[in-house]
């Protein structure tokens, strides 16, 4: 140290020395240092070429339109694999005309046998060679075909990929298959510990009673031995059309992603032939509001060392709005702000530990054992709610407490509260999107429902942009629905739906007093 200081004091960085490091030093062996400079070009060596940013225009989402309306789409990433599929404008929500479960069903039956694929074991070990996995999803509004696998077998994805979706066999034995495995679904579904996805469906059924989202997701078990390939056919004749596709891509070139589209998604016969559609369903989503009940016993639901205790489950929603409205921005930093989650949750930075449900609700009432709040957003409407869970004789107290919270929504927001729940959602936001997978279907959605992407810079500064008083707007609008409830389990305590809405209407958002004279 004190040598490095006398050779600052000396100047010995001057500028005679730039070009000639520690001259006239030598090595304990008894050779010079070589005068190497660190600034000046080293002789013989050829110029180092440094990594710069290309322009915008290589992060940007690129979109092409073929000649039969299929839309492509594609985001540059860096990295050996790449993640492509189709994305379709087809769902639960256009089964209106036709047996509930029909995108259940082909949800199930996806990557099985195909007229070039005998098999599913065959799929699978073509794309093994590619170092691939698949895997198909099917929501409310879309359903998804996907791939992950070595960017270089490009070529052989998209074929699959093409032949999956409009080529499928059907066999007779992948059907009654299926039928088992829905079945085995069903029955999983009603005895699992977390009620999480039969609550969402009970809450869209009473937001949207018998319309649209409102339909039922899952395959209702007397429907499935009416489900055969004629009527999958009939479903797909009217909503498998390329007009209704996206084929999206991340971590590949775009126009080697055009080329494999028009090579195999142009001009194909579909298997159930290509007459011309007439039963699609336009409907837009009728908000209608009401309740979903289901007694339950919940008491063997969860038995062992641990048991989990009774509990009632109770959601309250209200109509938010689409992701296409501008207020679906101030709905979802609503969201966050709103947070919460179990009581058992494990704290710590990002947790939500200082959301409203945790703040007001979880940390107040030791008796609670949930509050969570979610935002279902579509193209043409939006659903906010919030699920709660207690003993079954706390049902009144807990819909009383959460009713209050909606209530508080429209109140005073802190900076500090707000700033944080902007924050967080920006964080979540730009962690979600490092993960290929996730833009890939951030890609594909976005551009289904409106043939562009915003990016993530765009949207983290609509965040920004975000007031106190946007917030403040947009729940005074909520608050003037009719309100969606579902609930599950031991009902003996819980309110009258007329008494949650007068609540929902109220200053203060308690329930009406009720007097007994036993109890």
């Amino acid at each position: 140290m004190a040598v490095a200081m006398a050779w600052l004091r000396r100047g010995a960085w001057g500028p005679a020395r730039r070009c000639g490091l520690a001259a006239g030093r030598s090595y304990s062996g008894g050779g010079a240092y070589p005068s190497v400079s660190l600034t000046c070009p080293l002789p013989g060596v050829p110029k180092a070429v440094f990594a710069a940013a290309e322009g915008r225009e290589r992060f940007e989402t690129r979109v092409t339109v073929l000649e039969n309306g299929l839309r492509v789409a594609s985001q540059n990433k860096f990295g050996q694999f790449c993640t492509v599929g189709l994305l379709i404008n087809s769902g639960s929500r256009h089964e209106a005309k036709y047996l509930s479960g029909i995108s259940h069903f082909l949800e199930k039956l996806a990557f099985s046998s195909t007229a070039q694929f005998g098999s599913k074991d065959e799929i699978l070990l073509t794309l093994e060679k590619h170092g691939g996995i698949c895997d198909c999803q099917a929501s409310r509004d879309t359903i998804m075909y996907a791939v992950s696998a070595d960017a270089k077998g490009l070529d052989t994805v998209v074929n699959l990929l093409a032949d999956v979706a409009l080529q499928p066999r059907l066999s007779d034995e992948e059907i009654e298959m299926t039928r088992t495995a829905i079945r085995f679904e069903l029955e999983d579904l009603n005895m699992r510990p977390d009620p999480e996805p039969l609550l969402t469906e009970m809450i869209h059924a009473a937001a949207y009673r018998d319309n649209t989202v409102g339909l039922n997701r899952f395959c209702p078990v007397e429907n499935t031995d009416k489900i055969d390939r004629e009527v999958l056919h009939s479903y797909l004749r009217n909503y498998y059309t390329p007009e209704r596709m996206v084929l999206a891509g991340v971590g590949i070139e775009h126009e080697q992603l055009v080329e494999c589209a028009k090579k195999y998604l142009l001009g194909v016969e579909p298997v159930w032939g290509s007459g011309q559609t007439k039963d699609v369903d336009r409907s837009v989503a009728q908000y209608t509001g009401g309740i979903v009940k289901v007694e339950k016993d919940m008491s063997d639901v969860s038995l062992g060392p641990t048991p989990i205790p009774e509990l009632t489950h109770i959601m309250i929603g209200l109509e938010s709005c689409s992701f296409l409205e501008e207020d679906f921005i101030p709905f979802a930093v609503l969201n966050m702000m709103m947070g919460g989650g179990g009581s058992f949750s494990a704290g710590g930075p990002g947790k939500g530990m200082f959301t409203r449900l945790y703040l007001n609700v979880l940390n107040r009432h030791h008796w609670m054992y949930n509050a969570t709040s979610y935002h279902h957003s579509y193209e043409d409407t939006g659903l906010l709610c919030i699920h709660a869970s207690a003993d079954p004789k706390q049902v009144r107290e807990m819909v009383e407490i959460i009713t209050r919270e909606f209530i508080l929504m429209a109140g005073a927001v802190g900076e500090v509260e707000l700033e944080r729940a902007k924050t967080q959602l920006k964080s979540m936001l730009m962690m979600n999107l490092e993960s290929r997978p996730v833009i890939f279907e951030d890609v594909g959605r976005q551009v289904l429902a409106t043939n562009t992407r915003k990016l993530p810079h765009e949207l983290c500064a609509l965040i920004s942009q975000v007031k106190s008083t946007d917030i403040k707007r947009v729940v005074t609008k909520m608050l003037h629905k009719k309100p969606a409830v579902a609930a599950l389990g031991d009902l003996t305590d819980l309110p009258t739906y007329e008494h949650i809405q007068a609540a929902l209407s109220s200053k203060d958002g308690r329930l009406p007093r009720m007097y007994r004279l036993f109890r």
